[in-house]
């Protein structure tokens, strides 16, 4: 999907053709779009679809009079409702002398921000601005989702103290997966941030400064906040490992108590039923004396297993 977005007195406007100052965005583009706009602002395809590898690595380089900023953003799944999980995926912020193109594998909540007109002091033709600013979106996107992240995992451990499945770790386990990726994805945008901050290779002014320092310091922190909840859910999976099995253990007692309780009438009821001469075969009563001696001596037994907290 090709666009073209420029920004005027009205706003961000949509335009047909490419024009100085505009902003082209490419979503999973075909070859064809690869090669149009390739050919229209001479820059290398290869880097048009550099960020169509989802294993390609954060990195910043200028190169035949453009510069090339590959970035990793978060991306939630489309099952995130039914436990599923954060993953990343490159985007590809190319500044030429004239226009910026951002590139990306599918729609994001960090361009879909920019499309939408929700970011103030937003123009297309103040391209380091743009640039800086898509990287202070992508730092705050990051901090959201980790603290949904952190709410997810208070929620299903409330449900693991009840729990004897296996559904709320494994739950777990594709938060701690997402941590991960985002651990890693952080750590691979500060080198990128570092390296902006030490070269200037695009041109700065102070107010850009001074953005690219705040984001310095988002992404940090949204690197602390991923170590942090990544230890807290490593350790919360181990003990609640420990706490199903204990709970497994429960049930399994409280049955095994429950069972002894009900052998007590089973074995009676096996002895009078033997055909032999046994006491009260000939007692009109006989079957009220012998259940309320069986009731007599279950509750005696099932009254010492509870003092003995078998139940």
């Amino acid at each position: 999907m090709l666009q073209i977005f420029k920004s005027t007195d009205s706003g961000l406007t949509t335009l047909d053709q490419v024009e100085d100052g505009a902003w082209i965005n490419l979503v999973n583009p075909n070859e064809q779009e690869i090669l149009f706009i390739s050919k229209d602002l001479n820059i290398p395809a290869e880097h048009l679809k550099a960020a169509l590898d989802e294993e390609e690595r954060s990195r910043i380089e200028v190169d035949e009079g453009c510069t090339v900023v590959l970035i990793d953003i978060p991306v939630p799944s489309a099952n995130l409702q039914d436990g599923g999980i954060f993953y990343t995926i490159p985007l590809g912020i190319i500044i030429t002398g004239k226009n910026i193109v951002t590139v990306s594998l599918q729609e994001n909540y960090v361009i879909k921000s920019f499309i939408d007109q929700r970011i103030k002091s937003f123009y297309t033709f103040k391209k380091t601005r743009f640039l800086l600013q898509i990287l202070y979106r992508n730092s705050k996107l990051y901090l959201q989702y980790l603290r949904h992240i952190d709410k997810a995992s208070d929620k299903i451990e409330s449900k693991l103290h009840k729990s004897l499945k296996n559904k709320e770790l494994i739950q777990l386990l594709e938060l701690e997966k997402s941590l991960v990726y985002f651990s890693t994805s952080l750590k691979s945008n500060e080198i990128v941030l570092e390296k902006i901050l030490r070269s200037t290779p695009v041109k700065m002014y102070p107010d850009d400064t001074d953005l690219l320092e705040d984001v310095i310091v988002e992404n940090k922190q949204a690197i602390e906040m991923a170590n942090i909840y990544s230890n807290i859910l490593t350790g919360t999976m181990d003990a609640y490992a420990s706490v199903i099995s204990n709970n497994l253990n429960i049930v399994m007692k409280f049955l095994t108590s429950v069972t002894i309780v009900l052998s007590v009438p089973t074995m009676v009821a096996s002895f009078f039923g033997m055909n032999v001469d046994v006491p009260f075969e000939n007692n009109p009563h006989a079957f009220v004396i012998i259940f309320i001696m069986t009731l007599f001596f279950s509750l005696i037994l099932a009254i010492t297993m509870l003092r003995k907290q078998l139940f």
